[in-house]
């Protein structure tokens, strides 16, 4: 019987216009955790629908391999009848459901129809306990954070008696002790003989955890590495994935800083819900002009609420506190207002707030701009389509064209559309969430080089980020989250990453 649980031999998978696999193979052994790395777009979540059946055998060409025999998958049923379980980014939970529910939501047993609720309950423990969620089965998915949801997802995966689990950008959402956990969970169902298939952006989890790497560009297989056969870093992967070795993964400064253009003084932020809550407390910034200012912090600190709030009262029941454009007070509120005043805001997540996915790409990035494209409410389509045009070129959107929708595009694509709109309705002030969240080395770069332009044309830049390293590397200063106060400020030549943990855990916060 062969070693390798998974073979995938030539895979060809074409859509309009547009080859998305072209002659992909790799295998993955038994008990291994495998990896996926790529640009966005390079074919691995179209290739892991291939593997799974969300494209059925007659939609692509070549062999898929599973248990030793060649799989003909007419859905995503058919793969899981078979012991095979997928763990997408955007996580398939239902929210107003129980734990145990979502669990065995799609497959609860029942006798003449009727469900034996009690017992479900009683069966969902073991696999709580496997995956390391100390939750009460009854509790609501809504009420957890996203890194125990991705545990449910994990242990629903477990109650289909799955033995070769897909994991797709995991730890995306994740701040760094849940992706810790999550890895090292990982690690403890290979011990049990699991087979693990992961995507990540995050090369240094991908070689903490990977027995063999795959790496995808432009649709096709590039290289697969043993990790325990040869020395594998990641400059070699990030040399596979965009085609040229990536000296630097930050663009040299070439901005100068200028006067002081925004102010935040005593800001705070009451719950949406829960009226009497403080989730901003008296936080008080500037900006200045050409200057990008980055915002650290463990998740939940704060950071968002405070750029939402600020952002014409995008979050929270009320907000009270002072905010100064060039030293005059201002009041934003509404987003409309917000624009008119020239801030513009890039959300962390692009997908529900950023895009309208059922929308093409030129609508998109003309979404915010649409009085500056029309005369007398009448839209100038010649003047949308010039627009939609010379961001696509000037961004590198990479799209057949701008009638394409949104939702076919890749992360790095979809993010530089919502960059585009931003950029269209000529904002001094960029407020940038998580701007590279969930996208590749490569886009990445490009969207850093974005950011040091505009802060080189002048332009005053606020960028939230999860990732120290992007913080250290990318923002003249630093300022530093926990439980919704600026615990301090860090310049640049004193920013390191056990700096900034040490202000976020331990230092008093600014009242």
């Amino acid at each position: 019987m062969s070693e390798y649980i998974l073979e995938v031999e030539h895979v060809i998978k074409d859509f309009p216009g547009v080859r998305a696999l072209d002659d992909v193979s790799f295998r993955v052994k038994k008990g291994e955790v495998h990896c996926l790395c790529g640009e966005n777009g390079a074919g691995k979540s179209t290739l892991v629908g291939v593997i799974s059946g969300v494209y059925s055998s007659s939609e692509f060409e070549g062999k898929v391999i599973i248990h030793g025999e060649q799989r003909f998958f007419k859905s995503v049923k058919d793969s899981e009848r078979i012991g095979l379980a997928i763990i997408h980014q955007e996580l398939a939970l239902s929210p107003y459901l129980s734990i145990f529910e979502n669990i065995f939501l799609g497959h609860m047993e029942t006798r003449f129809g009727v469900i034996n609720w009690d017992k479900l309950i009683m069966a969902s423990r073991p696999y709580l306990k496997r995956v390391g969620l100390n939750e009460n089965p009854e509790t609501i998915v809504s009420k957890m954070g996203v890194g125990k949801q991705q545990l449910v997802e994990i242990a629903r995966a477990l109650s289909k008696k799955a033995d070769i689990l897909i994991l797709d950008e995991p730890t995306s959402s994740l701040n760094d002790d849940e992706s810790e956990r999550l890895l090292e969970l990982i690690l403890e169902l290979k011990k049990e003989g699991l087979t693990c298939i992961m995507i990540s952006h995050k090369l240094n989890e991908v070689l903490k955890i990977a027995d063999s790497i795959t790496v995808l560009r432009d649709g096709k297989s590039i290289h697969t590495y043993d990790t325990h056969a040869q020395e594998v870093d990641e400059s070699m992967l990030i040399k596979g994935m965009v085609g040229r070795d990536m000296t630097q993964r930050f663009p040299p400064k070439e901005s100068t800083v200028g006067e002081t253009v925004f102010e935040v003084n005593n800001w705070s932020v009451y719950h949406p819900e829960y009226h009497t809550i403080k989730v901003v407390n008296q936080a008080s910034f500037f900006v200045r002009k050409g200057e990008i200012v980055a915002f650290c912090g463990p998740m939940g600190a704060g950071r968002t609420e405070l750029m939402m709030s600020i952002f014409g009262k995008s979050y929270g029941h009320r907000s009270e506190g002072e905010l100064l454009i060039h030293g005059k007070a201002v009041h934003l509120s509404s987003p409309y207002e917000a624009i008119k005043m020239g801030l513009g805001y890039v959300s962390e997540d692009r997908k529900d707030l950023g895009l309208v996915l059922i929308q093409d790409i030129k609508t998109n990035i003309t979404n915010s701009s649409l009085k500056k494209l029309s005369k007398l409410g009448v839209m100038n389509s010649y003047a949308q389509i010039k627009a939609a045009q010379e961001y696509c070129e000037s961004l590198n959107i990479k799209t057949p064209n701008i009638n394409q929708i949104v939702r076919n595009l890749s992360g790095g694509n979809q993010q530089k559309v919502v960059l585009s709109r931003c950029l269209l309705a000529s904002p001094e002030i960029f407020i940038v969430d998580e701007p590279t969240r969930g996208i590749d080395v490569g886009a990445k770069y490009e969207i850093y080089c974005i950011l040091n332009d505009l802060a080189k044309a002048g332009k005053s830049i606020i960028m939230v980020s999860s990732e120290l390293p992007e913080a250290i590397g990318m923002a003249e200063r630093i300022y530093v989250m926990n439980e919704g106060k600026i615990k301090g400020v860090l310049e640049h030549s004193e920013a390191t990453q056990e700096a900034i943990m040490h202000m976020a855990l331990v230092a008093e916060g600014k009242n």
